[in-house]
């Protein structure tokens, strides 16, 4: 009887430590995401400073989000913009400079828990009620990542607040439900060079997006170059320099939104 009993506690001692090891393992895990989410591609100092000094474009940095919006016309279009995983809102405020120069546009780039879109799909929600003042129709978009989850975040809409989608470098899934939505204008700008959202992906997951979406590959174009937060672990090397894509982008971009 005592044998069993040791046997027992033996057994039992041993649960505990592997359950304890796991415990440990699995507070390690989510540190080490944490620490390494909360570490995100910033944005390039000379880009940030330049999209600022863009005349006729007012930049304001906040602690939830930027906001880039044009002073030489009243913003009657505004644009909730998702950033890409693990890059800092910031980095998008140079090519949205670009088009706000030329657009009347207000575009809010959120703050994302962790640095990721997926925490906080419908973060658009809290930024068109807190922004929304003069702006008559809005979009959502997104780089990478944020593009998915924008994509996904208006499928599961049907009322009429949110007029589009704006993708950079991403595509929507089947899941977000938008092939029959014909109700939404939808622009994709993809780049040649992408060596993460793919010329191919992009091309595959066309279907998702409503029959008349714009499409527009700006040749050369790599990744990171949807911002300017420096290179890209798995991009490819770009065949132009950042301020010829930003500029092509910019140029499609606000084309469609001034329709």
């Amino acid at each position: 009887m005592k044998k069993k009993n040791r046997e027992r506690g033996r057994a039992a001692k041993a649960l505990g430590i592997a359950a304890l090891a796991l415990t440990l393992l699995l507070v390690l895990a989510v540190g080490g995401f944490a620490v390494w989410a909360l570490n995100p591609y910033q944005a390039e100092p000379r880009a940030l400073r330049e999209a600022v000094a863009t005349p006729g474009v007012e930049v304001a940095v906040t602690d939830d989000a930027v906001v880039v919006s044009s002073t030489h016309a009243p913003p009657g279009v505004g644009v909730v913009f998702y950033p890409g995983a693990r890059v800092a809102p910031e980095a998008y405020a140079e090519p949205w400079a670009l088009v706000a120069a030329d657009t009347a546009v207000r575009v809010v780039i959120p703050r994302m828990p962790l640095n990721f879109a997926v925490f906080d799909t419908d973060r658009a929600d809290r930024a068109i009620a807190d922004h929304g003042d003069g702006v008559d129709a809005w979009y959502v978009g997104g780089h990478s990542l944020g593009g998915a989850m924008a994509a996904s975040h208006l499928g599961g809409r049907t009322d009429d607040t949110v007029v589009g989608l704006v993708l950079w470098g991403s595509y929507a899934t089947e899941g977000a439900g938008l092939a029959g939505r014909e109700d939404l204008a939808v622009i994709s700008v993809s780049g040649s060079r992408d060596g993460l959202s793919d010329p191919a992906t992009v091309e595959e997951n066309r279907p998702n997006l409503p029959p008349d979406a714009h499409t527009h590959q700006v040749q050369g174009m790599n990744h990171a170059q949807f911002g300017a937060y420096g290179d890209q672990s798995g991009d490819l090397p770009a065949d132009i320099d950042d301020a010829e894509a930003h500029h092509r982008l910019a140029e499609v971009t606000g084309d469609f939104l001034d329709r």
